[in-house]
């Protein structure tokens, strides 16, 4: 079992561990509703130190990342980012990551909890006499996530950085005990997010100061229960969950985010480029509404039915404290897709109604 660097710290502020792929990372921290207002309200601080990180360098960085991954990362500017996907000749995802483009060199971070699945994942096209190197960021970098409403403010005061007026995926250097990090805004709730990325020999110091910020403008520090009602609210996939190998990216939403259709030939280009011009997506992600007295969450897998045909499954349930209900995010086929239309899951041996919904889901829903 790996431990997160920051372990001796979550433990001191009383949280409740569990177990995400090989990682042991904080549940909570005895009070999930206080976590979650302070998210809504105030601003929370979470440790995403165990999400998997990876350094491209050398002279070829930009060229031989550019012909593998679906994104065109050829108009970025050192201190922009975007999103990618990495796949396999079918157009099934093999990893789901931002990219950070720097001055000396190319920053990954994996959007999910699956360890260093995108290194993983490259290292194996790097071929022999390309000027370019992949590193592993998984050990000696730390990330720990600022969000909610004082997000900024609570950034500002503790790092002296003007974050509010980053755009997304905008990178902001810093120096911290003369050590080097980077903020940048991303999208992990439906909130202001940011994520300050430092190397592992300053990440003590800066969480407990962050963390003392935060505190100070009674907010709370997040286990990933919380963030996982954040992100499901939000409508957000998740690389491991909504995001696989079963998967092709116009499935999961990300037309226009994740993959271009003009940047020339890399591995399932053909796939997605044939799915735009015939419009032949099978399925699509949804949000689902669940209609139970009892507020049964369904689990993973569970089948979504529309009258006695399956049409599908859902990826990820949690209780919504925003809705009071249950929600879902789910894979129907494309004929079901439309929001208010009624459909039900079966789960626990029994048929719960349930509606399509618009993301991000909202309070009306």
């Amino acid at each position: 079992m790996k431990h997160l660097p920051l372990n001796d710290q979550h433990t001191a502020l009383g949280a409740t561990f569990g177990i995400k792929g090989e990682w042991e990372i904080p549940s909570h921290y005895g009070r999930q509703e206080s976590e979650y207002q302070a998210a809504h309200h105030t601003v929370g601080i979470a440790d995403l130190s165990h999400r998997g990180t990876c350094l491209v360098t050398g002279e070829d960085r930009v060229k031989w990342l550019q012909s593998i991954i679906s994104q065109d990362i050829l108009p970025l500017q050192p201190g922009q980012g975007t999103l990618s996907t990495f796949m396999n000749h079918k157009g099934k995802i093999l990893s789901y990551f931002r990219v950070y483009m720097r001055q000396e060199d190319l920053f990954l971070e994996d959007v999910g909890e699956v360890d260093d699945q995108t290194y993983q994942a490259l290292r194996k096209f790097l071929l022999y006499g390309t000027k370019a190197k992949l590193s592993n960021g998984l050990n000696t970098w730390g990330i720990i996530l600022v969000t909610g409403p004082q997000a900024d403010s609570a950034i500002q005061q503790t790092l002296a950085l003007a974050v509010k007026a980053l755009e997304n995926l905008q990178c902001l250097p810093f120096a911290f005990q003369n050590i080097e990090g980077f903020v940048v805004k991303t999208q992990e709730t439906r909130s202001q997010d940011y994520e300050v990325f430092v190397p592992t020999d300053a990440l003590v110091p800066l969480w407990e100061l962050l963390l003392q910020t935060v505190q100070q403008e009674n907010g709370s520090p997040l286990g990933s229960q919380t963030l996982e009602i954040l992100r499901i609210e939000a409508g957000l996939p998740r690389l491991g969950i909504e995001i696989n190998e079963h998967i092709v990216p116009p499935e999961a939403n990300m037309e226009g985010k994740t993959f271009s259709l003009t940047k020339g030939c890399y591995p399932g280009q053909e796939v997605v480029a044939r799915m735009d011009t015939y419009g032949a997506i099978k399925r699509r992600l949804v949000g689902l509404v669940i209609d139970s007295p009892d507020k049964v969450v369904p689990t993973r897998g569970s089948k979504i039915f529309s009258g006695t045909r399956e049409v599908g499954w859902i990826s990820s349930a949690i209780f919504s404290p925003l809705l009071g209900k249950p929600i879902a995010l789910g894979f129907p086929l494309r004929d079901f897709t439309k929001p208010a239309t009624p459909l039900e899951v079966e789960t626990e041996g029994l048929k719960i109604p349930a509606i399509v919904s618009p993301l991000p889901f909202q309070k009306n829903s």
